[in-house]
């Protein structure tokens, strides 16, 4: 188990919660200390707000900078056609779907939005 490490399930495509809560914590939260490690893990709409979303892209770049992990499922991105745009954008994409249950049941910090 990974006690200081959060992981963000990012699925909301809304920009202004993109930006001023996911981004925006898990940014911050490495930049204060808060936690050792941060993974945000795009699924659902939010991987095609990312790679359309060029401010978000952005901040996202910042993120990475102080450390955030990035990564996004890879069923989405395929049906959504944005898995290069994540590559390009240097976020991982794999399969997340037993990795997200066994960080459930290890009862690994998660925040769902």
């Amino acid at each position: 188990m990974h006690e200081d490490r959060l992981n963000i399930l990012w699925t909301n495509s809304d920009p202004v919660t993109s930006e001023l809560m996911v981004l925006m914590y898990a940014h911050n939260a490495l930049l204060h200390k808060c936690w050792k490690q941060v993974r945000v893990i795009l699924w659902g709409a939010a991987t095609k707000l990312v790679a359309e979303d060029t401010h978000i892209q952005h901040l996202i770049k910042a993120a990475q900078k102080e450390g955030v992990c990035f990564s996004a499922c890879i069923a989405c991105a395929k049906q959504l056609n944005v898995k290069n745009e994540l590559e390009r954008l240097s976020i991982e994409v794999k399969s997340w779907g037993i990795p997200l249950t066994e960080l459930i049941k290890n009862d690994e910090k998660l925040i769902t939005i």
